[in-house]
């Protein structure tokens, strides 16, 4: 089996047959006590205020953005590489929306006191371009943060262990483009001088069967490596039925840590 990325539906979600259904999925993680509580680290880490500009790459539905500039009165920007995502912001009150790649931001350079990205340095073709392009876009003495999942640290219990790795290898080796990026953000901000580096686990510890079919998607995910060629049928049907029993006999757990990192770009002089 050759190594070949199977495109994440966040990685492409105007292409998806339903990209309604990516946006009804944000929604719902905008609701779950996990996701709700590292959201208000990253807004407290990049020390908002009145008076002051911030932009959120990759901003999804734009919750964030809204949270932010409702929390704090600073001016908040909001851009994605979807035009479904940017519609959706538009139509729930964002008043400054760009659809724009984050390998090149439509931004001069140090235009913003503060920039951040959630959960899509993963799924970016460079992340590091994406990285150095938010720091473009930041005044010295600025704040970044970004968070992911590193998907190397993902643990499944269900009875079959040997199944159960063969899909978590699959998910970050193929699934997610680069389900590791998070660990390397740390080392890359102080390569490029950038001061005060906070870095912060928080692990995601899913149980509950809502939380497996409504958020996670947790139960599909061996059906998408049959559907692309890399799982037989039967190994994705078993994995299926495998965490359906364990779900049922109060068993089941998944987990997986991300990583915020906070950093200050280095003030001139």
């Amino acid at each position: 089996m050759g190594r070949r990325y199977v495109p994440h539906a966040f990685s492409h979600v105007d292409a998806q047959p339903d990209p309604g259904r990516l946006v009804a999925t944000l929604n719902r993680l905008r609701d779950e006590p996990f996701f709700a509580s590292y959201k208000r680290r990253v807004r407290e880490l990049l020390r908002a205020g009145p008076g002051r500009s911030f932009l959120d790459v990759g901003a999804g539905t734009g919750d964030a953005a809204r949270e932010l500039a409702a929390g704090s009165g600073a001016r908040v920007v909001a851009c994605d590489l979807s035009r479904t995502m940017c519609v959706e912001m538009t139509r729930a009150g964002l008043s400054e929306v760009a659809v724009t790649d984050s390998h090149r931001l439509p931004f001069r350079d140090a235009s913003f006191d503060g920039a951040w990205a959630d959960r899509v340095l993963q799924h970016v073709e460079d992340p590091g371009r994406s990285l150095d392009e938010m720091l473009r876009v930041v005044r010295p003495g600025g704040r970044i943060v970004v968070c992911d999942p590193d998907t190397a640290t993902q643990v499944l219990d269900i009875e079959d262990h040997q199944l159960a790795d063969k899909v978590l290898t699959l998910r970050r080796n193929l699934a997610i483009r680069h389900g590791t990026f998070a660990r390397r953000v740390p080392g890359l901000l102080t390569a490029r001088g950038l001061t005060g580096i906070e870095v912060e686990p928080r692990t995601l510890l899913v149980r509950e069967q809502r939380t497996v079919d409504g958020t996670m998607g947790i139960r599909d995910w061996a059906d998408v490596f049959a559907d692309g060629g890399h799982l037989d049928r039967s190994e994705a049907h078993r994995f299926s039925t495998l965490v359906d029993e364990a779900i049922r006999e109060g068993r089941f757990l998944y987990a997986v840590t991300y990583f915020l990192t906070a950093a200050t770009l280095p003030s001139h002089g």
